[in-house]
């Protein structure tokens, strides 16, 4: 069946996610962070985009972003596969990055704004990945606070800061007051999409009933078929990221990339 054509938003304004497929991570350091970033920025330039806001997790990305001068799938498509090529060609592997085509929603009202806003800032701590929102410097909370974040440029934060108050001072306080409150925001649908990861015991568990403990340490000297079997299906454990199954596992996380 042919893909369903997005509904145009009548202000402009998307709020986008990015899946890695299988829920891998698209993001292994800080290198590969920066570097999608520095994409988003050069297109941010070219089709005249606006960056509302962002926030990079491992295996997902939310992006908020006002179209420019081109439709906003066109731009989409050139972030994209810009960074499959350089993810590609730093880590030696092949096939698809992403999940199908990335997930979107209209943001058609100041209300919803600046709940998308809130819930992509929320991201990091709702997932435990840190305790502050702040604490996390792969979004674009520290612009809003104020604070130099990379690449320089990139953020346009004068339409939301400019719902709080004329004067920057003002506004980031009061900003920053609404952006910290404790809420139950879902956007996206997504509700079951933020899983917490497991932790090393539990991944470990999970792990062992797939391959068995006894065998876990032996994986890596199994022939090739037979290995990268056993970490397909250990890539598709609901909540393990592949850095640490390759840390369990004892293997080279090229290993499971190409697997």
């Amino acid at each position: 069946m042919p893909r369903q054509a997005r509904e145009k938003s009548k202000s402009g304004v998307y709020h986008i996610m990015i899946r890695g497929a299988n829920r891998q991570e698209i993001f292994h350091d800080e290198e590969d962070r920066s570097r999608f970033l520095e994409i988003l920025n050069r297109f941010k330039i070219k089709a005249k985009i606006k960056a509302l806001g962002w926030c990079l997790m491992d295996n997902h990305i939310h992006l908020l972003l006002s179209e420019g001068t081109e439709e906003l799938a066109i731009t989409m498509k050139r972030i994209g596969v810009s960074y499959v090529w350089y993810y590609n060609n730093k880590y030696k592997t092949t096939g698809h990055l992403y999940q199908d085509r990335y997930k979107s929603e209209n943001v058609e009202t100041d209300e919803y704004l600046l709940t998308v806003i809130r819930y992509i800032h929320q991201n990091p701590v709702k997932s435990e990945k840190v305790k502050k929102i702040e604490e996390w410097k792969w979004s674009s909370c520290l612009g809003y606070y104020g604070k130099a974040i990379y690449p320089e440029g990139l953020l346009d934060s004068k339409l939301i800061l400019d719902m709080f108050s004329e004067d920057k001072g003002i506004a980031i306080a009061k900003f920053r007051k609404f952006n910290e409150q404790i809420n139950n925001d879902s956007c996206l649908d997504n509700t079951s999409d933020e899983k917490v990861r497991l932790s090393d015991e539990e991944a470990r568990e999970e792990i062992g009933k797939i391959i068995g403990k006894m065998e876990m340490a032996q994986l890596k000297s199994f022939p090739k078929l037979k290995r990268d079997e056993l970490i397909r299906k250990v890539k598709r454990i609901e909540g393990i990221s592949q850095r640490q199954a390759a840390r369990i596992l004892g293997i080279s996380p090229n290993l499971i990339f190409k697997a």
